[in-house]
């Protein structure tokens, strides 16, 4: 366990809860390289992880399903569950793609699930995402869900405006690609899907990935 003091006003504070500490070291990595975000804490078990949320409030809590003493399943009902009366915002990250698990940590309270493989990328959207108040899950756990409501129906096909390679972004976007996988797919630049996403997103008034995996399920013949 260690605690920082932290760096500004405008930051969003995260606490870290994984009974690894190499994962813990990496997560640490990722988001204090990010101006806006700072780890305040680390927890390598659920029980102190609850305990330090309580005391240090941070603006989101990042835990994994599986730590000793409290899994983060049960830490996030103590967190963020009904009848808690000042909550915080969980963020699952895991290596668990278990429906089960999904809907579990959602009943606890959690605003967020994210497949520890998804990328540095979907993990700082899902923190940011927390501390505002949304709400994000993995984009490859969205769309399975989406095909499963939607059995074998076709989606309507609505006139959109974005171009072909867009289209082809948005599709990678709904397959679970994370940025540098989607250059490497369409053989184009890290820069230019950027570019794109971000057209995408704007064009459709989208807020994030998994909105547009939404539409791409929605929307598009795959």
């Amino acid at each position: 366990m260690s605690t920082t003091p932290s760096r500004g006003e405008h930051v969003t504070t995260v606490l870290l809860g994984d009974d690894q500490a190499m994962v813990r070291a990496g997560f640490r990595m990722i988001i204090d390289s990010q101006p806006d975000l700072e780890v305040i804490a680390e927890a390598d078990n659920g029980k102190t992880a609850v305990e330090l949320a309580e005391r240090l409030r941070p603006d989101v809590c990042l835990l994994d399903i599986r730590m000793p003493h409290l899994d983060g399943l049960a830490a996030t009902r103590q967190l963020a569950g009904p009848g808690v009366p000042r909550p915080l915002r969980v963020v699952i990250a895991t290596t668990y793609d278990s429906d089960e698990y999904v809907q579990e940590a959602l009943r606890n309270g959690a605003v967020g699930f994210v497949l520890k493989d998804s990328g540095p990328q979907i993990l700082l959207e899902a923190i940011r995402a927390a501390a505002q108040g949304d709400a994000l899950i993995s984009p490859a756990i969205t769309v399975r869900y989406l095909e499963r409501m939607a059995g074998t129906a076709e989606p309507v096909v609505q006139p959109h405006p974005l171009s072909e390679r867009e289209l082809d972004v948005a599709r990678a976007v709904a397959r679970g690609l994370s940025n540098a996988e989607i250059a490497a797919d369409l053989y184009i630049s890290l820069a230019t899907v950027k570019t794109h996403l971000a057209s995408i997103q704007a064009k459709l008034n989208l807020r994030n990935r998994v909105e547009v995996a939404i539409w791409v399920v929605d929307n598009v013949r795959r």
